[in-house]
Order: C-alpha cells, then structure tokens, then sequence
C-alpha cells in the first residue's frame, strides 16, 4: 500500500506552459520537510510507493499522473482539468 503525503508548496520552472510549470513538490510528513522533483514524484506514484494529496480532510484532492495532448507526463489534481491550478496556486517551496 502507498505512503500519502500532502504537497503544501511547489517550485516552478521558467516556462509558461502549464503541463511545464511545476518542476518540483514538497511537503512536510512526520516533522521532517520533503522535496521531489516532478518526474521523482510521478515515478512514485506510477510505482505505487507514494499517493500526494493537496489541501484537507474533506477538502483534500488526490495528485495524479496526467498525459498532455503532445505526450508528455505531468502532475494535477484529480479536481483539476487539463491546467493544473490546484498545484500551480501553491506558494513555492524554499
């Protein structure tokens, strides 16, 4: 069964394309602060080690792997559509 962890703040890259935007996640899980760039993370997940999750209880949606219409892998929240805003409007991480 996979680890969960909340992402409470992103890097960004320099590119304006959404499926390009994030190049990095992070979070804090048992005290202890985490970073993973963007493919780490979507190794994790399509490994089946780690499952991420943005916001709260009720208000917490799942991360997930997306394909952009050119093929190319990318994170968002299973609430987002094609953008994803629910990451993207995380503050950045140190």
């Amino acid at each position: 069964m996979a680890e969960s962890a909340q992402v409470s703040c992103i890097n960004k890259t320099n590119r304006y394309d959404a499926h390009d935007r994030i190049h990095s996640i992070g979070g804090v899980a048992g005290g202890k602060y985490w970073k993973l760039s963007q493919q780490d993370a979507i190794t994790e997940i399509e490994a089946g080690r780690w499952a991420f999750y943005v916001g709260q209880g009720a208000q917490g949606v799942w991360v997930i792997v997306a394909i952009s219409r050119f093929g190319h892998k990318y994170l968002k929240t299973e609430a987002d559509g094609e953008q994803p805003n629910n990451l993207l409007s995380l503050p950045e991480c140190p």
